[in-house]
């Protein structure tokens, strides 16, 4: 390679990993940067190189308050917009503590090294709640690649149980499924598939899920086992459950303090549809898969939620609630 074009290089990668609006380099400092790499530059060259980044697309500003010299002024992700996504690793369960530290130094990379330290010194990972499932990548890799292409996976699944003797015991099961989503909801990441032998959705837990293969057999179509028929929605699909329990869709009416309006718009969005307000409650009518997961949700609220119909679902409230009533009454 020409000395020219190292040197075109070497000093795009110095303007991306050194330089920001906080700290700003000279052309005689730039030189010295580049000497130390092996590389000579001679400032009119330098200067004929920044030009050429600059053309190219690299955002280099020369300034002279505070001091004189260039920075990058821009990347393709602002500071803001990093943190968010290191957060968002770090908060992932399913995501290795190991694979953690490595994505949230790549990530750190879209920064200039000083805003990388900075902003990694800022952000705490708990990684006493990370699994140990290092198969996480092959194992949506593959399942990104089996939903793309329409075809089953095989995989061993595990969990966890309390033996008689209360000692921990992992159980392990194969499974064969149709995948068709994969689904991040409460700290979990999980495939929504089917299994043959039934005629629904399940859900499985992909920190969970070993040994991930995927098969040259034909999927079952989404459309035989849910409302779906083009295109499966995760979205919407994701939106109607709630800690990823399964259950019947159904149009639920609620009875809501006024105090929960803004919590009830923020989970069901535009399905909310308003029947009549006072005072003190407002009435209004969702869509949800009225499972266990749904009757949980409901519980904490209360008496400030209530099922006005399904009579059904009512009912199954409260028995649920007299179970409750009776688990802590009779001792």
């Amino acid at each position: 390679m020409s000395n020219g074009k190292q040197r075109l290089i070497a000093l795009a990668e110095f303007f991306k990993n050194k330089t920001d609006e906080e700290h700003i380099y000279s052309a005689s400092q730039i030189i010295e940067e580049l000497a130390q790499q092996g590389i000579d530059a001679e400032r009119k060259a330098l200067y004929s190189d920044i030009d050429a980044l600059k053309l190219s697309g690299y955002d280099i500003v020369c300034t002279r308050t505070p001091k004189a010299g260039f920075f990058l002024a821009s990347r393709d992700f602002e500071e803001a917009e990093v943190r968010l996504m290191i957060d968002a690793v770090q908060a992932a369960k399913f995501i290795t503590a190991k694979k953690t530290d490595s994505l949230v130094n790549k990530i750190g990379s879209l920064l200039s090294e000083p805003q990388a330290s900075k902003l990694k010194s800022q952000v705490y990972i708990d990684k006493s709640h990370k699994r140990k499932n290092e198969e996480i990548y092959y194992t949506v890799d593959v399942l990104h690649n089996a939903i793309a292409n329409r075809l089953k996976v095989s995989f061993v699944y595990s969990n966890l149980s309390v033996s008689d003797d209360l000692t921990p015991t992992l159980n392990e099961r194969e499974f064969t499924v149709s995948p068709y989503a994969l689904i991040w909801s409460n700290d979990h990441y999980y495939l929504v598939c089917n299994n043959s032998n039934y005629d629904n959705l399940m859900h499985a837990r992909i920190d969970r899920m070993k040994k991930v293969v995927c098969t040259n057999e034909p999927w079952r179509h989404f459309s035989e086992v849910s409302e779906y028929k083009d295109k499966f929605d995760s979205a919407d699909y994701a939106g109607k459950l709630f800690n990823m329990f399964s259950g019947t869709e159904q149009t639920v009416t609620l009875r809501c303090a006024n105090r929960f309006i803004e919590e009830i718009i923020d989970r069901f969005g535009e399905n909310v549809r308003f029947s009549a307000r006072n005072a003190d409650n407002f009435t209004a009518e969702i869509t949800a898969v009225t499972g266990e997961g749904f009757i949980s949700w409901l519980l904490q609220y209360g008496n400030s939620v209530e099922v006005i119909r399904p009579a059904k679902l009512r009912t199954a409230v409260a028995q649920r609630a007299a179970e409750l009533v009776k688990l802590y009454t009779d001792k």
